[in-house]
């Protein structure tokens, strides 16, 4: 296995601003830097399905792992939530840009939202930047209750509401984060994941010319 699900299920999920879990090292220290070497160039922004992209097997190893059943019931339990037929949405972006980070709440097709980052330390991030902030609000980016440095395989997973504030200041450059979603229903997975292919499809194509 990839994830140390010991660090997950000993973490108590947290109320400020809302509920949520943040586990650091997800990704256990020695598979992460393999993990990582595995994952594809990417020199645009926005997410990508999985299914769209070519990955290492460490990489492809822990996509798996991701989108099966033991560690959705380990969400599931966590957060007292019945996902048994929940469809999924795993998607990878790898690099931010200008646009990125705006202060927004999840579409509420996401019943839940699980963000891993894989990303080694770096100056940028103890500067702040690129650094998602779980806010209890949607106007002021100072105002936030938990700061999440996207870095060595950290965890951060809510179920989405009405006041799932979150944003980080801006960053330009390569900071990967695996996405998996699980959505209200298939027809809503289904909508997302056409929109994702659509726009890395013309990205591609444009790369291109």
């Amino acid at each position: 296995m990839v994830l140390a699900y010991n660090k997950l299920t000993a973490t108590p999920v947290s109320t400020d601003p809302f509920p949520h879990i943040l586990v650091p090292e997800f990704v256990r220290s020695d598979a992460l830097g393999a993990v990582i070497r595995h994952l594809p160039p990417m020199a645009r922004g926005g997410s990508f399905p999985i299914d769209s992209l070519r990955f290492g097997p460490a990489a492809q190893a822990l996509m798996h792992e991701l989108a099966g059943p033991g560690f959705r019931a380990a969400i599931a339990v966590k957060f007292g939530l019945d996902l048994n037929d929940a469809a999924t949405m795993l998607t990878l972006r790898g690099r931010s840009v200008e646009r990125d980070g705006r202060i927004h709440c999840d579409s509420t097709a996401k019943r839940v939202t699980i963000l891993l980052y894989l990303n080694h330390e770096t100056g940028a991030w103890s500067r702040h930047q690129g650094c998602l902030r779980l806010l209890r609000g949607p106007d002021d980016i100072e105002n936030f209750a938990v700061e999440v440095p996207p870095v060595n395989g950290t965890l951060l997973a809510f179920p989405n509401g009405p006041t799932t504030w979150h944003g980080h200041k801006q960053f330009v450059g390569q900071r990967y984060v695996v996405q998996l979603n699980y959505m209200t229903n298939d027809a809503a997975a289904r909508a997302e994941l056409r929109r994702h292919r659509i726009s890395a499809f013309l990205k591609r194509l444009i790369a291109t010319k």
